[in-house]
């Protein structure tokens, strides 16, 4: 899930990547012995499990593994933004690991930069999990050979968007219609941004929420974006791949066809209410943000088809931190969670599409529709979607402080409204410069 950035790092998050690198530069990590063995002890416990946006796990779910284990109580902490949890997480790892939750849930794009310290979080490697998960799911939960992410969701992409205003507008409005109008199986970015041109002329709605999704979605298919396959950042004044995706998507706002919402904000939140915009790259994860942000707004649709062939954007592991008091206690826990029976059933609490193989088949997830969605058969769009992905980019270390820098730089043009796209890419590259890399 969830949410790589489900949302978008900004300065705190960026912050927290120096706090994390100068303070576990000198820290050897490592399992509490304390925890060791309490598994398979009847004593009470409590266990916390950390997480944020919303993965599915309802007080219901949670009840349930009580009930299996009458000893343990479980307590959850979701934070509203997925950079709140990246930074309470890499400033507490930073410290030493006090106050981390028993289980600790992480983004996607923050696990390449964590994976460099496999020795903070347990091995979660197990017989049992072996064959749970697509394979490039636990390619990515892997570090050195160790298991320390169990998958939860991926992002496999479509298009959300408002049927009713699309009729408004005097478009096609079926999502066979509208998958056909973005350009149907060979559907591209220039599809999808002339659809939009048609749009803005026929309503006040803008075509998109905010450029820095769109970058996301197209970022998401290029195969090696900030850095080489080796780790060694690409310098950004080099990147004209992406330069060359920065101006598409700044040419889009000037062309009228975003309405400058930062997301996760207020006023992105607002938007849904206001008719703001016709349409959203939507991971399958997005659908839940979307009904919750949308009382009283009912013409959600979803249209199998997405620009430039497929695209995964996001989707979380379930770590356990070596310094927890319960180690044990908590790998269970995350392996129960992270099961197809669990992930189906979170699936459709949230929309989390799962990283499980026999969770992904099975009848639940594939006959599921989304009411909310003028009941979009979100089971089958969400698998014809996940195997559209033909490209798993690589996300080395300096990953999400690179993207954040070019993301930063789309938000001053579409939403600060302070730079020009020239003068707001200087200013990315003198970002750039400061990292340091």
């Amino acid at each position: 899930m969830h949410r790589s950035t489900r949302s978008q790092g900004r300065l705190a998050a960026t912050a927290g990547i120096s706090i994390l690198a100068l303070s576990l530069s000198a820290c050897g990590g490592g399992s509490n012995d304390q925890g060791e063995g309490e598994g398979t002890s009847d004593e009470p416990i409590t266990l916390t499990v950390a997480t944020f946006n919303d993965f599915g796990y309802t007080e219901e779910l949670l009840a349930q593994y009580t009930e299996e284990h009458p000893n343990v109580t479980v307590e959850q902490t979701v934070a509203a933004r997925s950079e709140d949890a990246r930074t309470n997480l890499t400033t507490k790892l930073a410290a030493g690991g006090a106050g981390l939750a028993d289980v600790e849930a992480i983004e996607i794009d923050w696990m390449p930069e964590l994976s460099q310290y496999p020795d903070l979080f347990e091995d979660l490697a197990d017989p049992e999990v072996e064959g749970r998960w697509v394979d490039w799911k636990v390619e990515q939960g892997t570090a050195n050979g160790k298991l320390i992410g169990y998958g939860t969701d991926i992002g496999p992409e479509a298009i959300c968007y408002r049927q009713d205003l699309f009729e408004e507008a005097g478009l096609p409005s079926e999502p066979a219609e509208v998958a056909e109008l973005l350009g149907g199986e060979d559907a591209t970015w220039d599809d999808y941004f002339a659809a939009g041109e048609e749009f803005v002329k026929g309503s006040d709605a803008a075509w998109y929420d905010v450029g820095t999704s769109i970058y996301q979605g197209m970022v998401n298919q290029v195969e090696a974006a900030y850095e080489n396959t080796d780790g060694t950042p690409i310098p950004l004044a080099d990147n004209s791949q992406v330069q060359d995706l920065f101006e598409t998507v700044t040419a889009q706002n000037e062309a009228g066809l975003s309405a400058g919402l930062e997301q996760w904000s207020d006023d992105w939140n607002a938007g849904f209410q206001k008719d703001a915009f016709a349409t959203m790259l939507c991971p399958a994860w997005m659908t839940g943000p979307i009904e919750s942000n949308s009382g009283g707004i009912d013409g959600w649709n979803i249209a199998d088809v997405f620009p430039g062939g497929g695209g995964n954007w996001g989707g979380s592991f379930l770590t356990v931190p070596a310094s927890g008091e319960n180690v044990e206690a908590a790998k269970e826990l995350a392996k129960w969670l992270t099961a197809p029976e669990q992930q189906t059933t979170a699936f459709e609490n949230a929309g989390t599409f799962p990283s499980q193989i026999e969770a992904q088949e099975s009848d639940t997830v594939q006959s599921f529709t989304n009411e909310f969605m003028n009941g979009a058969p979100v089971g089958e769009i969400f698998t014809n979607r996940a195997a559209n992905i033909e490209v798993n980019p690589y996300k080395g270390p300096n990953y999400f402080s690179i993207h954040t820098t070019v993301q930063d730089a789309i938000l001053r043009v579409e939403v600060a409204k302070s730079d020009e796209p020239d003068a707001s890419w200087e200013k990315a590259l003198s970002a750039y410069d400061e990292l340091g890399l």
